[in-house]
């Protein structure tokens, strides 16, 4: 029976992850490893706390020691702890830096002297940057333009030099932009649903026109999966599918699901460095790892309208008080 270590497993994408992987049959024990920071919450781990073979450990991964300790007693890594919003890259380089650059090659350090036999690190397409035109295949080069993307691209590379100069099983995942329940509200779709729910404006960047792949959590989860089973050492996958909208179709899309119209939105001036769009060619996990997305925007977003409806109240996230089992 595998066993998987899982960092950043109490975030949204891997939160999900986890459900899904304790899906499986084939699965011995898995051991989320989460700093618990602003993003992550230990009621997304609320359907798995129960799970006899689920373990959560509070904890940094650039703790070495205690890195060490939980590798050596894992098979697998999947590695989607991150600081990850745009905006606050901006203000905390440092911080950005530390957590996915240092904090990934202490994971890998430690995978390599213990001799792990799969490490998936999991990343993203803004890596490639602004795409105008066309799509970016795993061969197109990395041309990040804000500091999050910088940090991502760099601990993909550090990643991928772990395969060539140790031999060490990597693969590297790049989704498009995931969405889904439990995502926390600093990311365009829970953002504007929550101030939507609450009655606030919601802004729109620019003229709207900026175009992204919005990918279902689930979907994303499952490429991750067929990567972390099939995927090829020391090879990336880009992992999309999902539907390309402008900034205002998307918004649209939103006002309808909350009944609201174009007077709650406010225009505002551009974001810094806000990319024009992405695009990523994701052939690759359908040839070769037989990846197809199967969850359709209007029933996901139907869906995530829903949870937020049931779950934000007064501002904030229902909380709940039981911790996941076998916490510490």
């Amino acid at each position: 029976m595998r066993t998987v270590l899982v960092t950043g497993g109490a975030g949204f994408i891997g939160s999900h992850f986890v459900e899904q992987l304790l899906r499986a049959g084939d699965i011995g024990a898995v051991t989320v490893l989460d700093a618990l920071t602003y993003a992550g919450d230990t009621n997304n781990l609320a359907g798995v706390r129960h799970d006899a073979r689920f373990t959560f450990v509070e904890g940094n991964i650039l703790d070495a020691p205690l890195v060490d300790s939980l590798v050596a007693g894992h098979d697998e890594v999947v590695h989607f702890a991150a600081e990850s919003h745009v905006d606050r890259s901006f203000s905390q380089v440092a911080e950005f830096l530390s957590t996915n650059v240092a904090g990934t090659n202490t994971l890998l350090d430690a995978a390599q002297r213990h001799g792990v036999s799969k490490f998936v690190h999991v990343s993203t397409d803004e890596v490639y940057g602004p795409i105008r035109t066309g799509v970016a295949t795993e061969k197109w080069p990395l041309r990040p333009t804000v500091p999050y993307a910088a940090s991502k691209a760099a601990s993909d590379l550090i990643a991928l030099s772990y395969y060539q100069t140790f031999g060490l099983p990597v693969c590297v995942t790049r989704s498009s932009n995931n969405y889904g329940p439990r995502q926390f509200p600093e990311k365009l779709i829970p953002a504007f649903v929550t101030k939507l729910l609450q009655g606030e404006l919601v802004p729109l960047h620019g003229d709207g026109g900026h175009v992204r792949n919005w990918l279902h959590v689930e979907d994303n989860c499952a490429g991750v999966d067929l990567v972390l089973r099939q995927g090829v050492p020391g090879e990336i996958y880009n992992i999309g599918g999902g539907t390309d909208l402008s900034t205002r179709e998307l918004t649209g899309l939103l006002l309808e699901a909350l009944g609201a119209g174009w007077e709650s939105v406010r225009n505002v001036p551009d974001r810094r460095s806000n990319d024009i769009r992405y695009a990523i060619d994701w052939t690759k996990m359908a040839d070769e790892l037989g990846y197809q997305p199967r969850r359709q925007l209007a029933d996901g977003l139907s869906e995530t309208v829903a949870w937020y409806t049931d779950h934000w109240v007064g501002g904030s996230r229902q909380r709940q008080s039981a911790s996941p089992s076998g916490a510490r």
